[in-house]
């Protein structure tokens, strides 16, 4: 499985992005998608998460309520909505596959995008 994400920006706080993520080589609806990112001197820390056919969603704490993860499999793409942005979402965002993670764990994704930075200004 190849991952290309995109979308990513600077945006005032408050604003909104989308990021998206299209695979490759391989079709994702077996795959259960993720979001992961990383600030500067800050571990890979766990976004959002969907299983396979998207009818589980989990989110880390801080993003609740803000951000949407969702896919749409015939077009092979995982998409995280984010809403009402804040300076500390500032972080290069990637996307992860794996058949059976461990969902808040980077170390169990098998497959990862390069990246898309994601700046938020205060």
């Amino acid at each position: 499985v190849q991952l290309q994400a995109s979308g990513g920006g600077l945006v005032q706080a408050g604003g909104s992005l989308r990021l998206s993520c299209v695979g490759s080589r391989r079709a994702l609806s077996g795959y259960a998608m993720g979001w992961f990112r990383q600030a500067p001197g800050n571990e890979r820390e766990f976004v959002a998460a969907i299983i396979w056919n998207g009818g589980i969603t989990y989110y880390a704490d801080p993003v609740k309520g803000r951000f949407t993860i969702s896919r749409d499999n015939a077009k092979n793409t995982v998409y995280l909505q984010m809403n009402s942005l804040k300076p500390e979402d500032t972080a290069v965002y990637y996307c992860a596959a794996d058949l059976r993670p461990t969902y808040g764990s980077s170390a169990s994704w098998d497959f990862w995008g390069q990246g898309t930075q994601v700046t938020v200004s205060s």
